[in-house]
């Protein structure tokens, strides 16, 4: 860190920075850091942005910065931090970044608040199936259309900051009971969340609400496929606020055209859904538009954490979030 004000530079795209920074954001940010113009995705590769980052201590990025490859990483020198005012970094860092020793954050701590609320309304709306009911001719006779039980069982795929947040509010109701499926999260944590650790084959057939959370790795591409969406119980809902390729697609199709399975997708794979997508139309299938995470002007929030990432290091004090090269090989 240098003993005056950093040189700092904002990368992302247009649209993102109007809606994050705002005057007041702006203006703690050029207390901070010596801040120049802000740079979109599509300036960075050009001649004069690269000879700004020459002298670029920070960047503070967020969607739609580019990846910060070789090339980039070769043209700045002196950047010692990477503030991503976003959630996951997996789009813009590499190997590059963590071969420098770059310090890098996020803000997904942050983002995580809104998707666990989603999660939630899903959930407690689900149990009754009443999004499902919305519409029909039939829908009246409600003893008919739903099958209640004194505790239903949430299975939470992903021990993720999400999933962790979703289980928490989740203990705020004694009609749950929750199964956590992580194969790298330590049991006596799930179990002192208050929560059962399980694997995924123990809790598929338990399971009344089966809501994802967990990163988009090689490993857990496709991870509910056929066999998976077979193991689940007549009436099972699925939610999906996380990647839309932990499902096969293929799969749930068919599920949901041919069993009483219900799904409620935030995400899907791919994004947006082909128009002649069997899932459109099913009166079992909600599709919303991505919009679980942080919208608009709610998104300062994230912008508020990327600052305060920025006054600790120029405190020299230690990051709140920081990722390193092994936490993202297991977080989105």
């Amino acid at each position: 860190m240098s003993s005056e004000r950093p040189e700092a530079l904002l990368v992302m795209d247009r649209k993102t920075l109007l809606a994050q920074f705002g005057e007041r954001e702006m203006a703690r940010l050029r207390e901070l850091a010596a801040l120049g113009d802000p740079v979109s995705s599509a300036e960075l590769s050009s001649a004069g942005v690269r000879r700004r980052l020459a002298e670029v201590e920070v960047l503070i990025t967020s969607w739609g910065c580019p990846p910060l490859d070789a090339e980039v990483m070769a043209a700045a020198p002196e950047l010692r931090a990477v503030l991503h005012a976003a959630g996951s970094v997996r789009g813009h860092v590499g190997e590059e970044v963590f071969d420098r020793q770059v310090l890098v954050t996020t803000a997904a701590d942050v983002n995580a608040e809104p998707v666990a609320r989603y999660t939630l309304a899903a959930v407690l709306w689900s149990g009754k199936k009443v999004p499902f009911l919305f519409g029909r001719s039939d829908s009246w006779d409600g003893d008919r259309q739903v099958r209640m039980r004194d505790e239903q069982t949430v299975v939470v795929v992903g021990f993720s900051r999400v999933g962790r947040r979703v289980v928490e509010l989740l203990r705020e109701f004694d009609s749950y009971r929750v199964l956590v499926v992580d194969p790298v999260a330590e049991p006596a944590e799930i179990t002192a969340a208050g929560a059962v650790p399980a694997t995924l084959e123990q809790a598929l057939p338990q399971a009344d609400v089966l809501s994802l959370h967990a990163p988009l790795l090689p490993r857990t591409r496709g991870l509910i496929g056929e066999s998976e969406l077979e193991e689940l119980p007549p009436g099972a809902v699925l939610i999906n606020t996380a990647r839309g390729g932990l499902v096969d697609t293929a799969a749930l199709e068919r599920a949901c055209r041919t069993r009483e399975l219900y799904a409620v997708l935030d995400v899907t794979d791919p994004e947006p859904l082909p128009a002649d997508s069997a899932l459109h139309g099913l009166s079992n299938v909600v599709l919303t538009p991505h919009v679980a995470g942080s919208l608009g002007e709610e998104t300062r929030r994230m912008s508020a954490a990327a600052l305060e990432e920025l006054e600790r290091y120029v405190a020299g004090r230690p990051p709140r979030a920081p990722v390193t090269r092994r936490s993202l090989e297991v977080q989105a």
